[in-house]
C-alpha cells in the first residue's frame, strides 16, 4: 500500500482521534478509513503496534472489555496533543488535500470507464439494428426483443436503486455518509445517464 502518513504522523492522529473519547482499535481503523473517504484503510498490523507503543509511553490507557480492548487518552496524551496542535493542523490540511486528489482521480477513472462503455453500447446497438430483418406477416421479433430487454433494463435500474439506497442507509446509521461518497455517486450517475441517453437516440 502507498504510504499515507509520514513518520510519526499516524501516532499523532491516533491521539487526536482518542481526544473525542475512548475507542476500540477497530473503531480507530474505521475512523481513519472514513476520514479518507474509504480510499485508505490501515491494517490492524499498522494500528495496534502503534497503540501498544502509545500505551508504553503512558499516552493512552488500555482497558479490556470482554474480547475488545478500549483505548483512552491519558493526561500525558492530552498534554502531548496540546503541544503539537500546529503539527496536527498541518496534518489535517495534508489529509484534506489527499482526499481531494483521490476524489478527482475517482472521477477521472469513472469518466474513462463510462466513455469506453458508451462506445461499446453504441456499437452493440448498431449491430442489433443492422441484424434485424422483419418477416412480412410475422410478429416483429425486433419489437418483441426490444420489449423484453426494456423490462430487463428497468428491473436492473430498480435493483441498483434499491441496493444503493440500502447501502446509504447502512452507512448513515453507522459512520455516516461522507462528501467523497456523494461526489462519486453524482459523477457515476450523471455519466451513466448521459451514456444511456446517447445510446438510446
Amino acid at each position: 500500500m502507498v504510504q499515507v502518513f509520514a513518520h510519526g504522523q499516524l501516532r499523532l492522529y491516533l491521539l487526536a482521534l482518542l481526544e473525542d473519547g475512548p475507542r476500540h482499535g477497530y473503531e480507530l481503523i474505521t475512523a481513519l478509513s472514513d476520514r479518507f473517504g474509504g480510499t485508505y484503510r490501515p491494517s490492524a498490523g499498522t494500528v495496534y503496534p502503534r497503540l501498544a507503543r502509545l500505551e508504553e509511553e503512558g499516552l493512552v490507557r488500555r482497558s479490556d472489555d470482554g474480547r475488545k480492548a478500549t483505548y483512552t487518552l491519558t493526561d500525558a496524551g492530552r498534554a502531548e496533543l496540546d503541544a503539537r496542535r500546529g503539527d496536527l493542523a498541518h496534518l489535517e490540511a495534508e489529509i484534506a488535500e489527499t482526499v481531494r486528489a483521490q476524489a478527482s482521480q475517482v472521477r477521472q477513472d469513472v469518466q474513462a470507464a463510462m466513455k469506453g462503455l458508451r462506445a461499446d453500447l453504441a456499437s452493440a446497438a448498431q449491430q442489433a439494428r443492422d441484424a434485424a430483418r422483419p418477416v412480412a406477416g410475422a410478429p416483429d421479433p425486433q419489437r418483441t426483443a426490444s420489449h423484453r430487454r426494456r423490462v430487463e433494463a428497468e428491473a436492473i435500474v430498480r435493483r441498483f436503486g434499491d441496493e444503493v439506497r440500502a447501502d446509504l442507509r447502512r452507512a448513515d446509521a453507522g459512520a455516516g455518509v461522507d462528501e467523497l461518497t456523494v461526489e462519486t455517486l453524482r459523477t457515476v450517475l450523471d455519466t451513466a445517464l448521459r451514456t444511456m441517453r446517447s445510446t438510446l437516440r
